[in-house]
Order: structure tokens, then C-alpha cells, then sequence
């Protein structure tokens, strides 16, 4: 079984670890392109190009699946993706956890991109699954960026500028962007309130890492030999992660590297 992963850089990484921990046998590959993030601002025809060029190089490796664990190019790409690479290979995309956290009532908060923020795809998403429950949109400008770089001092000021917007009575935050999951600790610690209920953190990685092993009729099997090999791709190029990803647990859940021939 392979799984690859895509993203614009690091933030596939919580995926991943999903994936791993789920069928520790599975080979997963890694691919990204991390000199053309951040796709938040670009143009929705530019995330699209650059979402398809890492994903064919994701595909050259003849995966089972293809999670895009993104959700700028999720929001984007995700037509063009399929149309050029299903049925051959099954493409599940990243939505912001809305519906479970509404579920849960209110009120919520969604940290998500300044791009993201606002944007119709997100407000129809909040209409659609979130119904009476008070919603809040908090932009997180250059966390994402601070994340991917592992600057410890910018993603601080970035959490706590965030926040700072985020009403005190919130008993669930959306991670609306991949990287905020490497960071969920440090979100959930500047959002707690004294006295509150324990905060809510609703990211995508456990839902789309269990819808790929559905799509292609996989059970996890957690207690599998942990034989599963990694590949990394940096702009279709077989690398290692980076070092500023082995910062993150996540990465260290990983295999070693094996580049796959």
C-alpha cells in the first residue's frame, strides 16, 4: 500500500502522521514545493498550475491514493486534480472541520489564512454545517509562513495576534489551515481560558487520512509491522525533509527516508 500527500510545504506533515500511525506497513510519499508557498495569496489559476505539477509528481510514483493536504489548493485545485489523475488514483481533499465543531454548538472559532478568511468557500461552508451556532473568523497572517520555517518567535506573535481576535467564550476552534495543526498545542494554550470549559481543536488530518484508506478498501491496522518506506519530493526532486519539519513531532513519527525505485 502507498499513500502520497501533497501540500505547499510542510503542513502535510499532520496527515501523514495520521497515516502512519493508522497503517505503520503503508508507504507514504511527500510531496511539495515549498519555494512557491505561501498559495494562500495567489491567484486561484496559479494554485491550480503549481497544485498539479506536485501532484504528477506525487502521481510518477504510482500511489494507491492521493491526499491533498492542503486546503488553498483543496479549495482550488481539487477538480483539475481529479479530472487528470481519477479514477487511476483516488484524490481526497482537505475541508475545514466545520460541521463537527458546530456540532458540538457554539460558539466556534475558525482560524484559517487571511485569503481564506471570509472568502465564499468559506462562509457557504459556515452556512451549509454550522446552522444557528455563533461562528467567528479569525485571520492568522504569516502563521502558516512562521510554521513552515519553525520560527518559534514569529509563530508566538502569530498565535497571539490571532488570539487576540478570538472571543473569549469560544468552546471550539477550526484549524482551517494544515500548518495550524503542527501547532495545535500552542493554539489550545493561548485560547484557554481560566475557568472554561477544556477547548475543542477540530483539524482535517484524522479525516482524511481515514478516508484514503477507505477509498481504496483499507482497514487500519495499527499494530502492522512498521515496514511502511518514506519518499520526499521537493518540487518532483526525491530529498529529505526538511530540517526545520524534523522540529515537529509529526515528522518524527515518519520512516526514515528510502527513495523509492
Amino acid at each position: 500500500m502507498k499513500i502520497a500527500l501533497m501540500d505547499s510545504g510542510i503542513g502535510l506533515l499532520a496527515a501523514a502522521a495520521v497515516v502512519r500511525t493508522l497503517r505503520p506497513d503503508a508507504d507514504l510519499v511527500l510531496s511539495s514545493d515549498p519555494g512557491s508557498m505561501p498559495w494562500g495569496p495567489r491567484t486561484p489559476d496559479d494554485v491550480a498550475v503549481r497544485a498539479l505539477t506536485v501532484a504528477r509528481a506525487a502521481a510518477a510514483h504510482r500511489p494507491d491514493a492521493l491526499i491533498v493536504a492542503c486546503n488553498t489548493a483543496s479549495v482550488h485545485a481539487l477538480p483539475a486534480l481529479r479530472a487528470e489523475l481519477e479514477p487511476s488514483i483516488p484524490v481526497i481533499g482537505t475541508v475545514p472541520a466545520i460541521k463537527p465543531a458546530a456540532a458540538g454548538g457554539g460558539p466556534v472559532a475558525i482560524w484559517a489564512t487571511p485569503a481564506t478568511t471570509g472568502s465564499p468557500y468559506q462562509r457557504g461552508l459556515i452556512k451549509e454545517f454550522a446552522g444557528s451556532v455563533e461562528v467567528t473568523e479569525v485571520p492568522c497572517p504569516g502563521l502558516a509562513d512562521a510554521v513552515e520555517r519553525a520560527d518559534e518567535d514569529a509563530i508566538d506573535r502569530a498565535v497571539a495576534a490571532a488570539a487576540a481576535l478570538t472571543p473569549r467564550d469560544v468552546r471550539a476552534v477550526v484549524l482551517g489551515c494544515t500548518h495550524y495543526e503542527l501547532v495545535s498545542e500552542r493554539i489550545r494554550a493561548a485560547v484557554q481560558r481560566p475557568g472554561m470549559p477544556p477547548l475543542v481543536l477540530h483539524g482535517s488530518a484524522g479525516a482524511v487520512a481515514a478516508q484514503a484508506l477507505r477509498r481504496i478498501g483499507a482497514e487500519p491496522a495499527p499494530d502492522a509491522p512498521p515496514s511502511g518506506r518514506l519518499t520526499v519530493l521537493l518540487s518532483g526532486t526525491e530529498a529529505t525533509l526538511p530540517a526545520e519539519a524534523l522540529g515537529y513531532a509529526e515528522a518524527r513519527l515518519l520512516p526514515a527516508v528510502t527513495p523509492a525505485h
